[in-house]
C-alpha cells in the first residue's frame, strides 16, 4: 500500500498528526507551522504573549524572583490590616507598634506594601532598624509601595504572592481589615486545619473588631459541624501587642521544639539494629 493511502487505527492520516513537546495534535488541532518558525519568525500579531502557556513562563518568573529576593531574609512574620486605615487612627497606632515589637523581637515584617495598615507595620519595623519587607499586587486601581519598605516585589498573581507570604513567615498577626484581610486570614486557617503548615501562629488583634466574626464560627458554623472544637484554638485573640508578638515567640519555640523531637526519634530509629528475632 503506497505510503499516503496509510491510516492510523483511528482512521486518520498520519500526516494529519503532529507531536509538539509532550502533546500529540491531530485533525484540525495540528498549526499550519511549526513552534521553531513562530518563534523565529518577526512578522505578525503579538497575541501569544496573553497566551496561557506565556503566562505559565510569568507566573514561573514570580516565584524564581519571589524566592530569590526572600531567600535570606530570615525569621518573619507577615502582619495584614486594611489599606484604608487611616494614619490618625489607633489602629495605625497599633500597626507601627506590632511592626516595631516584631523587630525588637530579631523578626523581619512582611506585609503587602500597601498604604494603612500595612504601612504601619513596615513604618514601625524600619523604625526599629529592622528589616521592612512589601509584597504588592498589581490592581486595576493605583496602589503604589509605601515610603516604609526596604525590601519591595511586585506580583501579578495573587497565588504566587499568598505562597512567599506562607513559606517566609512564622505566623501571622492579623490587624481590623476587610476582604483582602479575610481571604489572607481563612488562606492561613486552611493551610493549618490540613496540615499543610504546622505549629503557625495566627494572632487576631482587636477583641472588639473580631468579636463577631469569631461568635459566628464559633455558634452557627460548629454547632452545624462544618469546623471542629480544635479548629476554634488556631486562632488567638488579643488586644495587646506585646501578648501577640510573644505568641509568635512561643510559637517559634514550639516549632524548633518539635523539629530537635522529631530528629531525635529519627535518630533513635536509625540506632535501632535488626537482630533477626
Amino acid at each position: 500500500m503506497a505510503g499516503d493511502s496509510r491510516r492510523s487505527d483511528n482512521g486518520r492520516h498520519p500526516s494529519h498528526e503532529r507531536q509538539r513537546g509532550p502533546v500529540r495534535l491531530r485533525g484540525d488541532q495540528v498549526p499550519l507551522s511549526t513552534t521553531d518558525q513562530r518563534l523565529l519568525d518577526s512578522r505578525g500579531p503579538s497575541d501569544w504573549v496573553h497566551t496561557d502557556p506565556w503566562r505559565v513562563l510569568r507566573i514561573q518568573s514570580e516565584f524564581v524572583e519571589g524566592f530569590g529576593a526572600l531567600a535570606e531574609i530570615g525569621r518573619a512574620v507577615s502582619v495584614f490590616g486594611s489599606a484604608r486605615t487611616p494614619e490618625d487612627s489607633p489602629e495605625y497606632a497599633l500597626g507601627i507598634e506590632i511592626g516595631r515589637l516584631l523587630s525588637l523581637a530579631g523578626y523581619a515584617v512582611i506585609t503587602g506594601g500597601g498604604p494603612g495598615a500595612m504601612e504601619a507595620a513596615n513604618r514601625g519595623a524600619a523604625d526599629a532598624g529592622g528589616v521592612s519587607v512589601g509584597l504588592g499586587i498589581e490592581l486595576p486601581f493605583e496602589q503604589s509601595m509605601n515610603e516604609w519598605v526596604d525590601l519591595g516585589i511586585n506580583f501579578r498573581y495573587f497565588f504566587a504572592r499568598k505562597t512567599m507570604f506562607v513559606k517566609y513567615s512564622l505566623g501571622f498577626i492579623v490587624l481590623p481589615g476587610g476582604f483582602g484581610t479575610l481571604d489572607e486570614l481563612f488562606e492561613a486557617l486552611t493551610l493549618v486545619q490540613t496540615q499543610k503548615v504546622t505549629q503557625f501562629p495566627v494572632v487576631l488583634i482587636g477583641r472588639d473588631y473580631w468579636r463577631g466574626l469569631l461568635d459566628w464560627l464559633s455558634g452557627p458554623v460548629l454547632d452545624g459541624g462544618k469546623i471542629r472544637e480544635a479548629d476554634l484554638k488556631l486562632i488567638d485573640l488579643v488586644d495587646d501587642p506585646v501578648e501577640a508578638v510573644e505568641i509568635i515567640v512561643r510559637g517559634e519555640q514550639d516549632r524548633v521544639a518539635g523539629v530537635e523531637l522529631h530528629e531525635q526519634e529519627l535518630e533513635s530509629v536509625r540506632g535501632t539494629r535488626y537482630d533477626g528475632a
